[in-house]
């Protein structure tokens, strides 16, 4: 079992030694330097800080400091789902079919158990303290809810987690027969299970670790119009937000001009889903016109770019967003078609796979890192996270300087960009630690391995 990584905090902690500190902030605030200290959760003060008495020093020495990452959009059912032979070098449309449509209906509460905490895990021991879970697999072939293990899990793991409850009001057809059908439901059904959902759930507050998103899984063919907007009419009316996936491939901008006569953009703008309240997974495929109308709403980007690099996707034109003031939201997407979900090598590909396509000054290491944090927490709808910054929620990660990687760097902040995978040697949530020297206190990883390999074996017995 774990240990409870939710119990009260230390008085007061203080943050000391650290190398520097990637605020989350732009411009000239981006880069600060000094001593933390946090009182109830928060940040109380940062620069040079006297001792008091009762002080629960944590020594940062040769660490980078940054805020709690924050992931977009994950599935995180998928966690036992990696690197499925079948699929393994298919396009998104044959790998939906492979992946997803043929294992759905297998996935038991146990299953769903072991995925959870194999993702979260792996996000926590990255950095990552807030996560947006896309699940949309809800059916009534199941004996449990899947929200109630989802947010089960992310108490434990000490995690925030939004719950982005997917699904469809249609059926989609793939080339074999003899596949489960995919989970649909009416409409009706859909809007009962998310209004139920926030009632239990939802916490609007500042530093909520529960909330809740309506998210049909794609809004160009999973729903009629009509659907699209009753669905943005009972969001709204419930206070909470819109996502789903769009314009992930080249077949999204396809069928919107052979069915809808417009480009997936205009359509969700046609259906009332574009506004600050809204964002979408992917967009890879948006033309200037589009990227102009996502900015102009406050539409935002969850940028997944690994995933779209494995699908072969494409690249998300995430720094023309940016750019022209809009909002973007970095992502890992399921580990079905990313085989691993760390933050830190997202955002080492986020920085990589633009400068391939877009020269060597397409993006900085602190757009990435903004991307990940207080950008993301803000598409998210979190206004008091993913900033180092007196007042905010101490949501933050210490990424240790230690590996031969880091050798011989003349700057040593942008490191947990710029330098490839996780080393993270604490991670705090509110001020709570979560991750102490590397590790999930209390966790036993080499039992969720084990876990996990039963499981796959027993996916693949039908």
């Amino acid at each position: 079992m774990m240990a409870d990584v939710t119990s009260d905090q230390a008085p007061s902690i203080v943050i000391r030694n650290a190398r520097g500190i990637l605020t989350g902030l732009r411009g000239s605030d981006e880069r600060a330097s000094g001593d933390i200290r946090i009182r109830d959760g928060r940040i109380a003060a940062i620069g040079r800080i006297a001792p008091e008495p009762g002080d629960d020093v944590i020594d940062a020495a040769g660490c980078v400091v940054t805020p709690g990452l924050v992931c977009a959009h994950h599935h995180l059912f998928q966690s036992v789902l990696k690197a499925v032979p079948s699929a393994i070098d298919a396009r998104l449309e044959t790998w939906l079919r492979l992946v997803p449509a043929q294992y759905w209906h297998r996935l038991d509460s146990d299953a769903l158990r072991t995925a959870a905490e194999i993702g979260m895990a792996e996000l926590l021991l990255s950095g990552c303290t807030t996560l947006n879970d896309h699940h949309y697999l809800f059916s009534d072939r199941y004996d449990y809810d899947p929200a109630d293990i989802l947010f089960e899990t992310a108490e434990r793991f000490g995690m925030r987690l939004v719950l982005s409850r997917g699904g469809t009001t249609r059926q989609r057809n793939f080339d074999t027969p003899e596949l489960v059908p995919m989970p649909v439901e009416p409409l009706e059904s859909m809007l009962a299970h998310t209004e139920s959902l926030v009632r239990r759930y939802h916490d609007p507050s500042s530093d909520s670790r529960r909330r809740i998103i309506l998210a049909p899984n794609t809004p160009t063919w999973g729903a009629t119009p009509d659907e699209l907007r009753e669905m943005a009419k009972s969001a709204r009316a419930l206070g909470i937000r819109l996502h789903s996936h769009l314009s992930e491939t080249d077949n999204y901008v396809t069928f919107c001009r052979d069915v809808h006569d417009c480009r997936p953009v205009d359509f969700a703008a046609s259906c009332g889903w574009v506004g600050e309240d809204v964002f979408f997974a992917h967009l890879v495929h948006v033309d200037l016109r589009e990227i102009a109308i996502l900015a102009e709403t406050g539409t935002g980007m969850a940028h997944c770019p690994q995933s779209n690099c494995r699908l072969g996707s494409g690249i998300a034109p995430a720094p023309a967003l940016d750019r022209a003031g809009g909002r973007v939201a970095l992502a890992v997407d399921g580990a079905a078609s990313n085989e691993a979900c760390d933050m830190a090598a997202e955002m080492h590909t986020a920085w990589m796979v633009h400068r391939a396509i877009g020269g060597a000054d397409a993006v900085r290491a602190e757009d990435v890192l903004r991307w990940s944090t207080a950008d993301c927490a803000n598409v998210l709808g979190f206004s008091e996270l993913g900033r180092i910054a007196v007042g905010q929620i101490a949501d933050i990660a210490i990424h240790a300087l230690d590996a031969p990687r880091h050798a011989g760097l003349h700057d040593p902040l942008i490191a947990p960009v710029v330098s490839g995978a996780s080393s993270v040697r604490q991670v705090l949530s509110a001020g709570r630690r979560v991750v102490v020297d590397g590790a999930i206190p209390g966790f036993d990883m080499p039992a969720l391995i084990a876990r996990a390999a039963e499981t796959v074996a027993r996916l693949n017995e039908t």
